[in-house]
């Protein structure tokens, strides 16, 4: 528990990831274990283990801000579900880690606490909205944390600090406590060095709650160790990777053949239909706001506020249609495959505020689609860029099978040795 502490005075006021500390209680806490252990008394799975919290989910008696003013000052009396049941494992947790407001966009930055950094290039960002979780678990100041994903929360900090994450089947784990907990695009998973730790995370996070009407179980059983068969693509159709990310997907393609991996060059056509699938409704966010007390919010989440652009965007019965049917058809498409690999972004870290300029901002609709059909997806390093800036690739599976993304996830950072220590 020292040495996290140590590790989090040490880098964090470079790169501003943990916003709020807990060190005495974690102390307190750690020191409970040292005594249960030197008593000889069973301990629960994750006895003792530093973990962060993403600052989206409530704490008890821990500031829980989800990066909007009007919640500053909020200190919930009840922890978030997936907190609740780490505690009861035995983590200790060491503090909440930086989100954009309201989880919202994809820099980490907010009114609250600032902007965070990147580790690898502090003018870069760590990207969003689980920006902190990515860059404290970087730095090793956190064995872990726990993030949101509605459209890349979790993979696209994960690809850029170079770190693991894995975004579960949507309804596994409940989103009790979190700052968004009707939308079923927003699903909920562990941030970890290792891909091991997340598959170990995992199982103490997920299954129904009795609050969270979404959350459920459907694992069936699992499959032998048979040939697997993976499709792989690198561009979108709609913004092409750069030379480093192409070349980290086509050796990822490579390592996976010589390890007895059918792969197919192939993409969901469905796909092509992505931007389509946007909803046009705004007040669902503008509910949250109110019920924080925010009046003024980021720069990045100003567009609420603006008048929505004519035609784009579904109201809630034409998108629901649309969504079934892309769903069918990317469930189609994954009727010949066990996973799919593909880019996270179509680059590496971007500067800070550069990932909202037009031509790097069409690099959001990699990851999206995965919040729709609900697929498990893990991310794990594949790459590296010029200046060492990590590069992800996602690995996704069929819904439940969170055992085949993190098996071939495995594989990848075996090949590619997966993180690497920043240079703070």
């Amino acid at each position: 528990m020292e040495a996290h502490l140590d590790r989090i005075d040490a880098v964090n006021p470079k790169v501003n990831a943990v916003v709020q500390l807990d060190g005495d209680k974690a102390r307190e806490a750690a020191r409970e274990v040292d005594l249960r252990r030197a008593a000889g008394a069973p301990l629960p799975p994750l006895a003792g283990v530093p973990f962060t919290m993403k600052d989206s989910f409530d704490t008890a008696g821990i500031v829980s801000t989800a990066g909007t003013l009007g919640r500053r000052d909020h200190r919930p009396e009840r922890d978030a579900t997936v907190v609740e049941r780490l505690r009861r494992a035995g983590a200790v947790l060491l503090g909440k880690s930086n989100t954009s407001e309201l989880t919202l966009s994809f820099e980490t930055d907010n009114l609250v606490y600032g902007r965070t950094n990147n580790p690898y290039d502090l003018d870069r960002t760590p990207g969003g909205s689980s920006g902190g979780a990515a860059a404290i678990v970087a730095c090793g100041g956190a064995a872990f944390d726990v993030g949101s994903d509605m459209s890349g929360s979790l993979r696209v900090p994960a690809h850029f600090c170079g770190v693991a994450a894995l975004k579960p089947t949507a309804g596994s784990v409940p989103r009790t406590g979190h700052i968004i907990e009707d939308d079923e695009r927003t699903q909920i998973g562990p941030i970890a060095r290792r891909v091991e730790d997340l598959g170990f995370i995992l199982p103490i996070l997920e299954g129904p709650d009795g609050v969270d009407r979404t959350a459920g179980g459907g694992r069936g059983p699992r499959s032998g160790a048979e040939r697997r068969r993976v499709a792989v693509f690198a561009s979108d159709g709609r913004s092409e990777p750069d030379a480093a990310t192409e070349l980290a997907v086509r050796e990822t393609a490579e390592v996976l053949v010589s390890l007895g991996v059918d792969v197919a060059w192939a993409r969901p056509r469905a796909l092509d239909d992505l931007p389509r699938l946007r909803r046009a409704d705004r007040s669902w966010i503008e509910r949250i706001l109110e019920r924080a007390g925010t009046g003024e919010v980021h720069h990045e989440l100003a567009w609420i506020r603006r008048p929505p652009i004519p035609g784009r965007g579904l109201a809630p019965g034409p998108l629901a249609e649309h969504v079934a049917r892309f769903r069918l058809d990317m469930d189609a498409f994954m009727e010949g495959f066990d996973a799919l690999i593909c880019p996270v972004r179509p680059y590496p870290a971007p500067r800070h505020g550069d990932s909202l300029r037009p031509e790097l901002k069409a690099g959001r609709w990699y990851t999206p689609a995965f919040n729709l059909t609900g697929w498990p997806v893990a991310t794990v390093r594949a790459g590296t860029a010029a200046g060492g800036l990590p590069i992800g690739v996602q690995v996704a599976a069929k819904r439940w099978r969170e055992d085949v993304a993190l098996e071939i996830a495995l594989q990848i950072e075996q090949w590619s040795g997966g993180w690497r220590p920043p240079n703070l």
